[in-house]
């Protein structure tokens, strides 16, 4: 954090989106115009826009809203909520420190340089572009019972946007949000621990909410809120804030009550229940029609070998309509 508090400080004077001469810039941070300039390139070098313009200065393409931890705290004194603005990877840095955290710990960035999705792919992170969080939990019943978190956390994440009037997200099985069959958000739950003990849980959340249509090294359709809901979107901090009172209250009643309850509320947002598909395990494909999800969260296929269901291992589903 110590090398990029500069940058950071650039950041919230450019925040407002007006110009900014490099003299001032350097006045107000105590360095010189010369640095002001290496800076700039090295936060363009996160996937942040800034203009300069002779005569005028900088300025960002656009207003940016950096992340507040007093602000997602909200009223409570809640401590272990961290916001690192640039960091590897928020999942990593919680696995690295789940000995000395609480459940219910959460770690969320401006910035990933190595984020990753499931089966270690790169998960592309551009500043203050998206959400990156990630919550540690502590999973009594153990590792077992951590079979289907993925969809829960799912569940969660589309209802507290549906209350914050985001409608229209649909799930895709098992870890991603989807609007009109694109990608919007990704899930990634790791875990570890040893038989018969606790399960030590990384849940990470990776939301595109202002991504740019340029951007790179992305190989499948992707969306951002700001295509999703015409209308004003609830700022990144009330979005945060949302979504980690929904995980945590997810959680709780998931280790009460199991998947059960979970089901129907899958189903409603199934973005595949009644189309055809196509689930991919290893060399093997497997087509059918979705039925939804059972209480071990697999998903449910209509083949033609009749009724079958499939959990677990690395099994990828693709639309097949």
């Amino acid at each position: 954090m110590k090398e990029h508090h500069t940058k950071i400080a650039l950041l919230k004077h450019l925040s407002d989106g007006e110009f900014h001469s490099g003299e001032a810039l350097g006045d107000k941070i105590g360095i010189s115009r010369a640095a002001i300039s290496k800076h700039i390139k090295g936060i363009q070098e996160w996937g942040v826009d800034i203009y300069r313009v002779q005569g005028r200065g900088y300025q960002l393409a656009q207003q940016l809203e950096l992340l507040d931890e007093d602000v997602i705290k909200g009223a409570s004194d809640n401590s272990t909520i961290s916001v690192i603005p640039v960091i590897d990877s928020t999942n990593q840095y919680l696995l690295d420190n789940v000995n000395n955290l609480e459940s219910g710990s959460v770690c969320l960035a401006e910035y990933q340089s190595r984020g990753r999705g499931r089966r270690g792919r790169q998960w592309v992170s551009p500043f203050g572009s998206n959400l990156y969080l990630s919550m540690y939990w502590r999973l009594d019943a153990g590792m077992a019972a951590a079979m289907g978190l993925s969809l829960v956390v799912g569940v969660a994440v589309v209802e507290a946007l549906e209350e914050l009037g985001i409608n229209g997200i649909k799930l895709k099985w098992p870890n991603d949000l989807y609007f009109n069959d694109k990608k919007l958000a990704g899930i990634l739950v790791e875990m570890s621990g040893q038989a018969g003990g606790a399960a030590n849980l990384v849940i990470g959340m990776g939301l595109n909410i202002a991504m740019e249509s340029g951007t790179d090294n992305i190989d499948q359709p992707w969306t951002s809120l700001t295509q999703v809901s015409p209308d004003p979107l609830p700022s990144r901090n009330t979005l945060a804030k949302s979504l980690i009172e929904a995980l945590r209250s997810s959680l709780i009643d998931y280790e009460q009550n199991g998947m059960n309850e979970f089901v129907p509320r899958w189903n409603r947002l199934d973005n595949f229940l009644g189309r055809q598909v196509r689930l991919i395990i290893g060399p093997r494909e497997i087509e059918g029609e979705v039925l939804g999800i059972d209480e071990q969260g697999a998903v449910v296929l209509k083949t033609e070998q009749g009724i079958q269901s499939f959990i677990g291992g690395e099994i990828s589903l693709r639309k097949n309509d």
